[in-house]
């Protein structure tokens, strides 16, 4: 028997396209099928809705249509951003400094520079998932060539504040190029490229209603990049490749929709968020809130439930037509955890039953009211199965789950 309803809570994944960007896309999939880079008629069709899509997008981020670099994905704009410049710049100097909580875009780019000689500094984060400061002040150096710092976390929510984390990088190195990964906050809060004071930003279509298979890195004017695909003069010869121009053409129309409807989705998507985390933790014991308290994403509500597995909560959830996702993952024999919750100092006995809830525009107050009536005997069932629940209800104490549990010196963390 199918699930009575079908709630949607997995946005930071992927969001579901609006209807007038698919609206906007179908000609560039039917009639105008032509090359943006052909001298025909048709191919100059297909360049004008390509311009026009960069001018949108380019007015998304307050900066210039010239500034904008089409790509397929967010993690091909990390890697440009990160590789690319590296690359570029490579005379100027040989050390990177990113976060600790990075995508793996950003994180894996940065890991396989560092094994070509590029000396790597990972800065840790605070129990809330926010950049310590004073570490990545100390860390810049005359020769930091790139400091790559997300502008929100898309497990936990947590936003930076890169506004000023961009004054400490000018402040010791002026001449340091600022990227920030912004796939999390595009459409979800406002993004200025100026007011932030970043030279790199990238964004990607799927996460605010737009079809995926659309991204954009925004290069300041003085930026300098070296392509990573190479090929022919597309993007003004930093980015070679045919243009998905549908995807392209429906990214520019959810950047539209996006700023002009950003208020008051905020406001809406605030309220729920805030109706989930309080009717969850009010009805169940023993859950935690991860992430920054107030500096997060509108639609993010990360939890940890303890004694149980995320995995376990997802699969019975999908049964009752609840759509979320988790944090951590596990191995057939060890517990493996999530890269984000272990750099925050989460226990990995708390970790492990973390709950990642992303809510959009389309969700309303009666998605928010069935999912606080049904996790909560999701989590008895599984708890009633529990050998550390059971374990805490006999004894009062908590018990080891493995490697990493050491709730003396880092606790719950909340």
């Amino acid at each position: 028997m199918p699930p009575p309803k079908s709630v949607y809570l997995d946005n930071q994944s992927c969001t579901r396209p609006d209807d007038r960007v698919i609206e906007a896309m179908l000609p560039c999939i039917g009639e105008a099928y032509g090359n943006p880079q052909s001298i025909h008629s048709r191919g100059a069709t297909a360049k004008d809705a390509l311009d026009e899509a960069r001018q949108k997008t380019a007015a998304f981020l307050n900066a210039s249509p010239r500034e904008i670099i089409f790509a397929s994905c967010g993690s091909e704009a990390n890697n440009l951003a990160v590789k690319g410049t590296m690359a570029a710049r490579a005379n100027d100097g040989r050390h990177i400094i990113v976060s600790a909580v990075e995508h793996f875009s950003v994180l894996h780019a940065a890991k396989r520079l560092a094994k070509s000689g590029v000396e790597l500094t990972v800065i840790g984060v605070d129990k809330y998932g926010t950049v310590m400061f004073d570490e990545l002040s100390a860390a810049i150096r005359p020769d930091t060539i790139l400091v790559s710092i997300q502008h929100a976390n898309t497990e936990v929510g947590t936003v930076q504040p890169i506004k000023k984390i961009s004054q400490i990088v000018r402040s010791k190195n002026p001449k340091t190029t600022i990227h920030t990964d912004a796939v999390g906050s595009a459409g979800a809060i406002s993004l200025d490229v100026n007011d932030l004071g970043v030279d790199l930003m990238t964004i990607a279509a799927s996460q605010f209603h737009g079809p995926k298979g659309a991204a954009a890195l925004y290069a300041a004017k003085a930026a300098r990049l070296i392509p990573q695909i190479d090929g022919g003069i597309q993007e003004d010869g930093r980015r070679a490749g045919t243009e998905n121009l549908a995807a392209i053409v429906g990214m520019g129309k959810a950047c539209q929709i996006a700023a002009a409807e950003l208020a008051e989705n905020v406001k809406k998507i605030t309220a729920l968020r805030n109706r989930l985390a309080e009717g969850v933790i009010s009805k169940i014991p023993h859950v935690y809130l991860n992430g920054h308290p107030h500096e997060r994403l509108p639609g993010n509500v990360n939890l940890s439930v303890e004694f149980i597995e995320g995995e376990g909560m997802l699969l019975l959830l999908d049964q009752k037509g609840i759509a979320a996702s988790s944090g951590s993952a596990c191995t057939s024999k060890a517990l493996k955890l999530s890269h984000v919750l272990e750099a925050m100092g989460i226990d990995v006995a708390v970790a492990q039953g973390s709950l990642l809830f992303s809510l959009s525009k389309y969700n309303t107050a009666d998605d928010i009211d069935y999912v606080i009536a049904e996790l909560p005997p999701i989590v008895e069932r599984l708890r009633s199965m529990s050998p550390t629940y059971a374990h805490f209800v006999k004894t009062g104490e908590r018990m080891k789950v493995g490697p990493g549990t050491d709730y003396e010196h880092h606790g719950h963390n909340h």
